[in-house]
């Protein structure tokens, strides 16, 4: 597991650094910038234009974020790129322009935003081409069993993980079908730990990070049953204040 050990090394900024979209908007070349200049890794979104062009953007639809309506997929990069995120001077990034941000800075935990089989066709293979060259730390993670199958079925040359949450049992034993495509890691919903599944993998010496710590009580069960955290909201340099 060695190539992957970094991942617990520095707390993760829940797409980038950001000020829970005050003025710094998630998942935007801002957001990056500051988590760089902080020193925390990096955790992003990715969709697919229409063109086939992996975007750093986190939901299938533009309203949230840029207060239009309709899908990403349904636009080429072209025009994405030029949509204002939050009504502030960024726009939605595309992965290359992240990774020229980056520049292998801080680690990046990246994370691929899947509909389902037949639409997600070329999708990890677009990221990959992108990727191919990068110099830094990358890890690339899913919720989504059909990438994370794809991600192993082409070779994958980075650290691959699975993003997931949930207690029930029937739902650890998906975890684990998943694990068993020869995953590296998880980063797992921290309100659900512990649970049998999480426990099983540390024991193991699989590396566990959590999503999305927002404050002290799941910072303190991130450090108590996984080995580090996707925060945001707070600055993790700054001790809590006492009780």
């Amino acid at each position: 597991m060695s190539g992957i050990d970094w991942i617990k090394d520095l707390p993760v900024a829940h797409r980038g650094y950001h000020d829970m979209n005050k003025t710094v908007w998630e998942n935007t070349l801002s957001a990056f910038s500051r988590a760089i200049e902080a020193g925390f890794a990096i955790e992003c979104d990715i969709q697919l234009s229409s063109d086939s062009v992996p975007m750093v953007f986190h939901d299938h639809d533009l309203q949230r974020l840029c207060g239009l309506a309709g899908e990403v997929r349904e636009r080429t990069a072209g025009e994405l790129k030029m949509l204002s995120i939050g009504g502030t001077k960024d726009k939605i990034p595309t992965l290359r322009q992240m990774l020229d941000l980056v520049k292998g800075q801080v680690p990046l935990v990246i994370e691929l935003k899947g509909i389902d089989a037949e639409q997600d066709d070329g999708f990890v293979e677009s990221v990959l081409e992108v990727l191919d060259g990068y110099e830094g730390k990358v890890a690339l993670m899913s919720f989504d069993y059909h990438l994370l199958r794809a991600l192993k079925h082409v070779d994958c040359p980075y650290p691959v993980g699975l993003t997931a949450e949930g207690v029930k049992p029937e739902v650890l034993a998906a975890h684990e079908e998943a694990m068993a495509l020869g995953l590296d890691f998880t980063s797992y919903c921290a309100a659900h730990l512990p649970n049998t599944f999480i426990t099983a993998l540390r024991e193991k010496g699989t590396p566990v990070i959590t999503w999305t710590v927002r404050d002290e009580i799941m910072r303190e069960r991130t450090y108590t049953y996984a080995d580090q955290m996707t925060f945001e909201g707070f600055d993790p340099r700054v001790a809590p204040a006492l009780a």
